[in-house]
C-alpha cells in the first residue's frame, strides 16, 4: 500500500513539473496571443462604427443631393443603421432605421419584409444590398424619386453636414396584415415628439403625436389580441436615467386605431421594487416583455403583460413575473 502511495505521488509530481514547463509557458503564449486577438477583433469592430456618404456628398456645396450613413456599434453582434440624406433644399430623398446582426466577418444582415439585406464592410468603404437580386425592390421603399437605399458608401471622419442632413431622429416603417405604420421622431423647439403615421385603414388613417421624455429606440408591430388588426408598440427611453416605457395603439377592426394604456412600473408596488431603469422590451409573440436589472442583487426581473380590453381602451394587464440570474 504505501509503495502504490509513492507511485500516486510520484506521478502527480511528475504531471505537475510537466506542467510547469514549456507546455504551461506555451500555454500562457497562447492566452496572450488570445487576448491580443480578442482586442484587434474589437478594434476592427469599432472602425465599423461612424458615417459613410455617398459620392456626391463630397459636391453638396455645389447644390447635390446625397445620402448618408450613420452606423453605431449596439453590441458585439449587432448595429444601429440609421439612412438620412440632404433635407435643407428638399424633401429628404431616403430615410430608414434598421438593426443589422453580424454573419460573418465584416458582413451584417438585417430581415425587412422578410427579405434579407446585407451591410458589407471593407476599410472605409459600405455597401448595401439585397441578399437575393430579385429582392432590390424592397430598398426603394424607403427612398422618393425612385431612388434607392441600395449602393456604396465611403467612411467620413465627421458627423454628416449639420447644415444640411435631415434631423429625423428615428424613422420606421411597420407593416402587418395589410395595415402599416410610419413611426418617427424629431426635435421641435427643443422638445423630442413621436409621430405615428397609420395607412391602409378603412376610415382613419390621421397621425398621432406625443412629446417624449427620451428617445425612440425601436417598434414593432404585431397582433396582440389575434383579432386580424395590428397594434404598434414603441419603446421609449431616457438616456440619463436609463428609464423605459412604451407607447402603443391598437387598430379597431381595421377601421381606425386608439391608444392602448401603459401604466408606468412606479406606480405597480409589485413589480417595482429594486427597479432603476435599464429597461429592455420586447414582443414575444403577443406577449409585451419587461426586464430590468434588480438593484442590490445580481438578478433580472421580468414582467410579461398581456393586452386586455379595459373599461374605456385597452390596456397591458401584467400576466406574470419572473426573476433570474443574470448572465
Amino acid at each position: 500500500m504505501k509503495r502504490s502511495k509513492r507511485i500516486l505521488l510520484s506521478g502527480l509530481v511528475g504531471t505537475m513539473l510537466i506542467a510547469c514547463g514549456p507546455q504551461a509557458n506555451k500555454s500562457e503564449a497562447e492566452k496572450e496571443s488570445v487576448v491580443v486577438e480578442n482586442a484587434v477583433e474589437k478594434t476592427v469592430k469599432k472602425t465599423i462604427a461612424g458615417n459613410y456618404v455617398t459620392p456626391d456628398y463630397f459636391k453638396r456645396s455645389e447644390g447635390y443631393d446625397w445620402v448618408g450613413v450613420k452606423v453605431v456599434q449596439k453590441n458585439e453582434k449587432q448595429l444601429a443603421i440609421a439612412v438620412r440624406s440632404r433635407a435643407d433644399k428638399k424633401r429628404p430623398t431616403c430615410t430608414w432605421d434598421v438593426t443589422a446582426r453580424e454573419i460573418s466577418e465584416g458582413v451584417f444582415r438585417a430581415v425587412v419584409d422578410e427579405k434579407p439585406v446585407l451591410f458589407a464592410f471593407e476599410g472605409d468603404q459600405l455597401t448595401i444590398k439585397t441578399e437575393k437580386a430579385e429582392d432590390e425592390g424592397v430598398l426603394y421603399f424607403y427612398c422618393s424619386g425612385g431612388a434607392t437605399v441600395a449602393g456604396s458608401y465611403q467612411k467620413i471622419a465627421e458627423e454628416l453636414d449639420p447644415e444640411q442632413v435631415d434631423q429625423t431622429l428615428f424613422s420606421q416603417v411597420l407593416q402587418l396584415q395589410g395595415i402599416g405604420f410610419h413611426v418617427s421622431s424629431k426635435m421641435k423647439e427643443g422638445k423630442n415628439w413621436l409621430t405615428i403615421a397609420p395607412f391602409g385603414l378603412e376610415i382613419s388613417n390621421r397621425s398621432v403625436e406625443h412629446e417624449m421624455d427620451g428617445q425612440v429606440v425601436w417598434a414593432e408591430v404585431e397582433d396582440l389580441n389575434s383579432d386580424g388588426s395590428p397594434e404598434v408598440v414603441v419603446f421609449i427611453r431616457n438616456e440619463e436615467t436609463t428609464k423605459g416605457t412604451v407607447i402603443a395603439y391598437s387598430v379597431n377592426n381595421r377601421k381606425s386605431m386608439s391608444d392602448v394604456y401603459f401604466q408606468d412600473i412606479k406606480f405597480d408596488s409589485s413589480i417595482n421594487q429594486g427597479y432603476e431603469g435599464g429597461d429592455e422590451f420586447a414582443i414575444v409573440e403577443t406577449i409585451l416583455s419587461q426586464r430590468f436589472p434588480i438593484a442590490g442583487t445580481n438578478k433580472m426581473r421580468q414582467v410579461n403583460y398581456e393586452m386586455v380590453n379595459g373599461e374605456s381602451s385597452r390596456v397591458f394587464k401584467v400576466k406574470s413575473v419572473n426573476e433570474f440570474e443574470r448572465p
